[in-house]
């Protein structure tokens, strides 16, 4: 965390960026903090890219790179999703797609003791919180908020889980809602948990609209807002069609 900076530097946000780009020169800066996200490194007082993307600004005071790609690389305050491979004394291992395991305490859970520890099967879908990414060391990882509420994180039971790129996840998970689970949430019932790690999870009540919305979230990464919802609504008449 460091301080942050003058304005200079929104000339940037939401702008391609490549490694070795200058975001933030950090001999002219303000008196508060930011927080800096994956793709940025600071060498003394500059702070640059490390990797090809845009540069993306989280109001008040978070900076990172966006990219489209397959590989996740764990930052502080992520939220995933994880596959448990493994159950510890003291933990479960979860697979989140990155470099290496995340570790999710046992008492990592909204009220957690001793006495009610969960129980989970090898390859149980949660939707976790990365707590702590230090070089060397496992993610670790919580079924919590920052104030200890599960606020939606835990167990995901039931629909569908598939693989994108970390971009598309990213689109997913904008403000104002993106275009596609806009338009689909108009016309269909169904729940959605996205992770930054590139992976979203997709329920409804029928298999074909389960099939429907995550055919069409896949697909909609190259479109324009306008083009996926041209997609949702052609989608929509052939379900009609086949029904």
């Amino acid at each position: 965390m460091v301080e942050k900076p003058s304005s200079s530097s929104s000339t940037l946000v939401d702008h391609p960026v490549v490694p070795g780009d200058v975001v933030l020169d950090l001999s002219n800066m303000a008196n508060e903090t930011i927080k800096l996200g994956s793709g940025l490194r600071q060498d003394q007082d500059v702070i640059s890219v490390s990797k090809v993307g845009k540069l993306r600004l989280s109001k008040p005071n978070k900076y990172w790179v966006e990219s489209s790609q397959k590989r996740y690389v764990p930052c502080a305050e992520d939220c995933v999703l994880g596959i448990v491979l493994d159950s510890r004394a003291d933990n479960f291992l979860v697979d989140i797609k990155g470099p290496s395991l995340g570790f999710l305490p046992v008492l990592a859970f909204e009220g957690g003791t001793r006495r009610n520890i969960p129980k989970f099967e090898m390859g149980a879908l949660l939707y976790v919180r990365v707590v702590k990414v230090n070089p060397g060391m496992n993610p670790e990882l919580a079924c919590t908020d920052a104030s200890g509420k599960a606020a939606g994180f835990g167990l995901l039971k039931d629909g569908y889980m598939f693989e994108c790129s970390t971009g598309l996840s990213r689109m997913l998970l904008s403000s104002p809602t993106c275009p596609i689970l806009e338009s689909l949430g108009k016309k269909l019932s169904f729940e959605t948990a996205v992770g930054l790690n590139g992976r979203v999870w997709v329920n409804a009540e029928s298999p074909s609209t389960t099939i429907v919305v995550s055919n069409a979230i896949l697909n909609s990464e190259t479109l324009s807002g306008v083009q996926q919802r041209i997609m949702v609504d052609k989608l929509l008449n052939n379900l009609k069609l086949s029904s």
